[in-house]
């Protein structure tokens, strides 16, 4: 096990005005760079000394990377706007409220008015073993520590392991796959748009990252389409505690209904795998069917096919289940403590 001393190793440390500076940084250092917005998940990585990049590039002042405007009847939010900034836009608020929702739920207000979007969507797994520094399969090495008989795995993955059993811990990572957002991607070669959905990467991928982004690329925008402004929407994150804590789950969802019945549904469930899984078959069985609980116990039954716990998350199957049926049948969101 690595020994935590607690002190920052020593790197270089920039701190580009403009994204064309910031990419001209990215270019010239690749993967010895660090990019550093809202700071929160760097510093526990770099106090810690887990990860010991030679050169750092704070975002900080890059003023072009914050921000919300209007576009085409949606919205283009800067990569570096914090979460406090995003919950309380009023068109986020009026419009595509389980954004605001999921925002609101991050960790505590401290952190939310540092923290940025960006960084939310692009943060690290938090399992425990990799991130004390355990040679596991993400680490570069050839064992998963938190797949072993006697391994403490309470927050793990249900779905879709790969040797690998970490969870995406994000908030607004599966909100914003079930609003269609679109991640802006730049780089010296150019730019690149990503949908949500593919943006997050699972083991089978790559087993050392969670994004698609490579070395020399910045996130540098997110873009929700008007495509569910107005809809119905349900966000629910189950943790521990009522701050701070990651989730054990979370769901997020959004339903446009022709009278009674459902016409149109995204159905996102988050830290249930390596990356927010979008429950494709859930939305296919009940599209057309009328929102009631016959309808929600078919969701529930069908989300959690598959699944397959470890020694100690069991609890997570029905857990899922459950917040698959309160999300078809809407009512208040929120968070609720295990």
């Amino acid at each position: 096990m690595a020994v935590i001393h607690d002190v920052m190793p020593a790197f270089e440390l920039f701190q580009p005005a403009s994204i064309s500076d910031a990419l001209t940084l990215l270019n010239r250092h690749g993967s010895n760079a660090w990019v550093m917005a809202g700071g929160l998940d760097s510093f526990d990585w770099l106090k810690d000394r887990i990860k010991r990049p030679s050169v750092v590039i704070d975002l900080s002042q890059v003023q072009a990377l914050r921000g919300i405007k209007e576009q085409n009847g949606g919205l283009e939010i800067g990569a570096a706007t914090t979460l406090t900034e995003v919950a309380r836009h009023l068109v986020v608020r009026d419009k595509f409220r389980l954004l605001m929702e999921a925002a609101e739920l991050v960790a505590s207000p401290q952190i939310r008015h540092q923290g940025t979007i960006g960084g939310n969507v692009s943060q690290d797994t938090r399992c425990w073993y990799y991130r004390s520094g355990w040679t596991c399969y993400r680490a570069g090495g050839n064992i998963c520590y938190a797949d072993t008989p006697t391994a403490i795995n309470r927050e793990h993955a249900i779905l879709d392991a790969d040797r690998c059993v970490a969870v995406n811990p994000s908030d607004t990572a599966p909100a914003l796959v079930a609003l269609d957002a679109q991640m802006v991607i730049r780089s010296a070669r150019g730019e690149r748009i990503v949908n949500a959905e593919d943006y997050f990467i699972g083991p089978a991928v790559d087993i050392t990252r969670m994004t698609v982004l490579a070395p020399g690329e910045l996130l540098t925008a997110i873009r929700i389409p008007s495509t569910w402004a107005g809809a119905q929407f349900y966000f629910e994150k189950v943790r521990d505690r009522n701050v701070w804590d990651f989730p054990l789950l979370n769901v997020a969802s959004a339903i446009k209904y022709s009278g009674q019945t459902i016409e149109r549904i995204h159905l996102v469930i988050n830290a249930a795998a390596a990356r927010p899984l979008r429950l494709h078959a859930v939305e296919a069985a009940v599209v057309g069917k009328p929102r009631n609980e016959q309808t929600a116990d078919l969701a529930g039954r069908i989300a959690v096919q598959g699944a397959q716990p470890l020694r100690h998350n069991g609890y997570k199957i029905p857990l899922m289940r459950n917040v698959v049926k309160r999300a078809i049948r809407g009512g208040g969101g929120g968070t609720w403590t295990s």
